[in-house]
């Protein structure tokens, strides 16, 4: 007879075979018995406020490391609480695993009270949601959960553990984690892109969130420092090569016509990385198809309209940039792009006024001022995101956090709490509006009790700005989209952080370098003037001239 263990348990203790050092959630009655075997191992339990804030965390996780983020609910209104944050997961493909309890699947003497349909509800967000009805399942289902969510490309998985069935008894055992290696590309594809490359009079690299790996990076910068191939970033690419490699072209910005697009309108050929449509859409960079397209990423690509690659090199994509490499021997020039760069240079240097409230130009170039090259800056939604995109130069991977795909509202300070929890040793900094901020301010106090240094910065316009600029970028009248807040600082002081406030006359710069000193939990209030939204993306970029 073998030896038995409560469910539970083993459903923790095969978390920990899988690796997870961290798991965030809210539990209620139906997780106690997951909770107690959680109690007792060495997984750092972190218990936030709002299950939407712990999902989004277990995501910043997955993208920051690699590694499936943890994160879990009670059953009812704890797992539709969960739901945005495993739909952004599963769009910004970060591996993430979602687990939510359930009634008694015997004896449910509640009858429906709180009872929906998680696994229907979670089926079209994620890769994979299913229910563990018997106890010995529990190694096989946590097992495959892990390597779905990790496997390219990575997102969200869902389990739902009932509660009878985590008290149960199980003589199962815990199955080892196994390590999978993406295999290289197939020579022949690689061949074919390398002829291609050659014929090209303009070909030119997109960059995008796939590729924001540091094994990619290393590799893609020598591959264009050696074959003087220019790279363009999409918003979750930047940092993947530095934005001070003379090849850089930096990042798009607004899903419309940027500065980039002079470029990317003079490539004959576009070589994606890690490509996802559902970032940067394709109609962008190819709206006349008339563009040839490599495609280099871990899997084959989803077709569009605007997007059908002539070759796919699919496979390891640091060891097929390599393989590449080594067949384009010589270093070629490119004029056209070099005049991009200079203009695209000029132009996110250009002079601005400089006043109170700062513009957001002002504001980027504070941030920029006080941040080192590995520190991290997590961006919520809002159009600062799309200045930030554009004027923020990034100098290594996974050091600009956003989110262009979900591109929800909420997401940022949760992400940031996350980035500081793994790197201690680096500045981070959480970039918020007003809106996104008060989504899931009460995390204020999860940082207090955990004792999470971050510092946020709140973009206070007392207002939806983006959805304001876009009301009057249609030509509506200004109505609904105003808002009142709180007293940021004494907001923060009532939970017990430090507040501070950007008064006229101070300089942003120094307000931050005082909060980072601290090293504590800070909120910066910080007004902005977004005047300059519909005379920048609405006036000059829709009269953009490309000179060159």
């Amino acid at each position: 007879m073998g030896f038995f263990m409560k469910a539970s348990d083993l459903f923790v203790t095969q978390l920990k075979e899988e690796g997870v050092e961290y798991i965030f959630g809210l539990p209620g009655e139906e997780n106690l018995a997951l909770l107690e075997s959680l109690r007792n191992s060495n997984i750092k339990l972190i218990i936030t406020r709002h299950e939407q804030a712990a999902a989004f965390m277990a995501a910043a996780y997955g993208r920051l490391t690699g590694k499936a983020g943890v994160c879990f609910s009670t059953l009812g209104p704890g797992a539709t609480n969960l739901v945005t944050g495993v739909a952004q997961a599963q769009l910004i493909g970060a591996p993430l695993i979602s687990i939510s309890g359930q009634k008694a699947l015997v004896d449910n003497w509640q009858a429906r009270f709180q009872l929906v349909d998680v696994v229907r509800m979670m089926e079209p967000l994620c890769k994979k949601a299913v229910s563990i009805s018997d106890p010995g399942r529990i190694p096989t289902v946590i097992r495959n959960a892990f390597k779905h969510a990790e496997a390219e490309k990575p997102g969200a998985v869902h389990i739902e553990l009932p509660e009878d069935v985590a008290g149960e008894e199980t003589d199962a055992v815990v199955q080892k984690r196994s390590r999978i290696k993406i295999p290289s590309p197939d020579p022949e594809a690689v061949e074919m892109a390398a002829r291609m490359i050659h014929k090209a009079k303009n070909p030119l690299i997109i960059v995008s969130s796939g590729a924001n790996r540091t094994e990619v990076t290393e590799e893609l910068e020598y591959f264009s420092r050696k074959t003087g191939i220019y790279l363009v970033h999409t918003q979750m690419g930047k940092g993947v090569v530095p934005d001070d490699c003379i090849y850089s072209l930096f990042a798009t910005g607004i899903h419309a016509r940027d500065y980039v697009n002079c470029g990317i309108d003079g490539a004959d050929l576009i070589i994606t990385v890690g490509y996802d449509i559902v970032e940067y859409p394709p109609y962008l960079w190819n709206r006349h198809l008339d563009k040839k397209i490599i495609n280099i990423d871990f899997a084959d690509s989803i077709p569009d309209r605007y997007f059908n690659p002539d070759v796919e090199v699919i496979g390891d994509i640091a060891s097929s940039i390599r393989q590449l490499a080594a067949r384009i021997p010589e270093k070629r020039e490119f004029p056209f792009f070099e005049n991009t760069r200079n203009f695209i240079e000029e132009k996110i240097n250009s002079p601005f006024r400089k006043g109170y409230p700062p513009l957001p130009q002002e504001i980027v170039q504070s941030v920029r001022k006080v941040l080192g090259r590995e520190d991290i800056i997590s961006l919520d939604n809002g159009i600062y995101k799309l200045w930030f995109s554009r004027l923020y130069k990034a100098y290594a991977p996974n050091t600009v956090l956003l989110d262009n795909a979900l591109a929800t509202m909420g997401a940022g300070f949760s992400a940031g709490l996350v980035a500081k929890l793994l790197h201690p040793e680096r500045r981070v900094l959480a970039v918020c509006g007003d809106g996104g901020f008060m989504m899931n301010c009460q995390e204020l106090e999860t940082a207090i009790r955990y004792k999470i240094p971050l510092v946020v910065l709140i973009l206070n316009d007392n207002a939806f700005g983006f959805i304001k600029w876009k009301q009057k970028k249609l030509h509506f009248e200004d109505f609904a989209l105003d808002c009142g807040n709180p007293d940021f600082v004494r907001f923060a002081e009532s939970f017990g952080a430090t507040g501070l406030k950007v008064e006229e006359g101070d300089d942003l710069s120094e307000v931050l370098e005082k909060a980072f000193f601290l090293n504590k939990l800070v909120a910066i209030e910080c007004p902005i003037d977004y005047s300059v939204n519909y005379e920048t993306f609405s006036i000059e970029l829709g009269n953009l001239v490309c000179k060159f």
